[in-house]
């Protein structure tokens, strides 16, 4: 008999496949100790009925009919250190941002361990209350510093794929690594004390380590060749920003004489567990390059809206394959909370067809009401790229509740114990019953922390 250690009895949402929104009323879910969903049935099945039968032991779990479990999110792109002056800046272009601000509280993190330890701290506190139960994170250039938020993530439960930031070149003469030979033994040496910070919980680590060449402006060529060597032989996902903006883009082919992406897949470094942070300047005859190398892209459309002056053709990368997960960009994304992530994904598709089709409309190409073509997406397809699609790029099982994956949920709350609409949501015209697609629309719409009462990560409750 299976050791079963928590029984949920709860209304499901989830997005197992791109735009298929699934909602599972009343069910039960079974997670063993080692935080693994075994068993999902109806509550009223006669499989549920005899999990319950089978363990008086354990007392459900039971979430009122008008709250629901959904998959964590998963915040695909995130600068750690940049949490210290998160909503500063914005008003500068990219490469002048770095340097008056990026590379600055960086480098101040990198210099006072207790300060990176107290900035690290309230940044996963900030992540739960947000329901980010999994992040791919920039950090730093000084190996320590990686390894305190290693430390902080895995103190607070939270999966981490944790990056030690490679540079050998920097308009910063403070903050840059002495040499590409440096870089890589500190890359190496990451890689190995990140793992021993992992394996100290046992089977169920959390805490993975992240090759990451902050982007091709920084790096030599010697050191992006043996980032791709490191990345084969120690078999790390590869975390970097491509063709973010005008600025990063002129730059690198000024320098380089070509573009990042070339650069990058000349050095081995487009791989199945490679995440590229933007990509608003490639176009669509480049993204099956992508398709091709299984790179995914981790896109930013609240940053991009500040630091580009193109958005991400969204559309366009899911229906040729591309994986694509949906990233914050703290600081350059100055919310936390992928709910917002996925709002701005939808209204900037939604922006770019409706530019699409006036377009057309004026060069007498398409009548008014055809829709072929679309490019814009939908919130439920925002909903799959926050937490399935995420997860696939990290090569998780998680974002969907199945038996065999990890039970990573968080519990939302649309109305309060005397029946009233929490937070944001009002119901004025009737309190909701039951969890409906027009219920978790209206959540998606304008819910916010305030929905959100507990969390769990790997079958442990945060």
């Amino acid at each position: 008999m299976t050791p079963f250690q928590n029984i949920f009895i709860a209304n499901l949402v989830h997005t197992p496949t791109l735009g298929n929104l699934e909602i599972l009323s009343d069910y039960l879910v079974a997670v063993d100790s080692t935080g693994i969903i075994q068993s999902v049935h109806p509550s009223s099945s006669v499989e549920a009925t005899s999990i319950l039968e089978s363990h008086p032991e354990i007392i459900p779990t039971r979430l009122p009919p008008t709250s629901f479990l959904l998959p964590t999110f998963v915040d695909l792109h995130l600068h750690a250190p940049q949490f210290l002056y998160l909503g500063t800046g914005l008003h500068l272009p990219l490469m002048e941002w770095l340097d008056q601000y990026a590379y600055k509280a960086e480098e101040r993190l990198d210099a006072d361990p207790e300060l990176a330890r107290r900035v690290y701290t309230r940044l996963s506190e900030r992540l739960i209350e947000a329901g980010t139960g999994t992040v791919l994170a920039f950090g730093t250039i000084k190996e320590e510093t990686n390894l305190i938020l290693a430390e902080v993530l895995q103190s607070k439960g939270l999966r981490g794929f944790v990056g030690k930031l490679s540079m050998d070149q920097s308009s910063r003469p403070t903050y840059v690594e002495s040499s590409s030979d440096e870089s890589l033994k500190a890359a190496k040496s990451f890689i190995q004390r990140c793992r021993s910070i992992a394996s100290s919980q046992g089977s169920n680590h959390l805490i993975e380590p992240v090759i990451t060449p902050r982007f091709v402006p920084t790096c030599s060529d010697e050191l992006l060749a043996g980032l791709g060597n490191l990345a084969q032989i120690e078999d790390v996902f590869i975390h970097s920003h491509l063709a973010e903006a005008r600025d990063q883009v002129d730059w690198v082919r000024s320098t380089r004489g070509t573009d990042d992406i070339n650069v990058f897949e000349k050095y081995g470094l487009h791989t199945q567990k490679t995440v590229q942070a933007h990509c608003t300047f490639l176009d669509t005859s480049t993204l099956p390059r992508l398709r091709a190398s299984e790179t995914s892209v981790a896109h930013c459309p609240l940053s991009n809206a500040y630091f580009s002056s193109r958005p991400f053709p969204l559309r366009e990368a899911l229906d040729l394959g591309v994986k694509v997960g949906l990233g914050s960009d703290v600081a350059g994304g100055y919310q936390i909370d992928l709910m917002t992530a996925m709002r701005y994904a939808v209204s900037t598709s939604r922006i770019r067809e409706g530019m699409r089709t006036e377009n057309e409309i004026s060069n007498g190409i398409r009548n008014r009401d055809d829709r072929k073509g679309s490019v814009s997406i939908d919130w439920k397809e925002s909903l799959f790229l926050a937490t399935r699609g995420g997860s696939i790029a990290l090569g998780l099982s998680t974002g969907q509740f199945y038996v065999g994956s990890p039970f990573d949920a968080q519990q939302v709350d649309l109305t309060n114990e005397a029946g009233h609409g929490l937070g944001a949501l009002d119901f004025l015209d009737g309190m909701p019953i039951q969890v409906t697609e027009l219920t978790v629309e209206k959540w998606w719409c304008l819910g916010n922390y305030q929905n959100r009462s507990k969390m769990w990560v790997q079958g442990t409750r945060l």
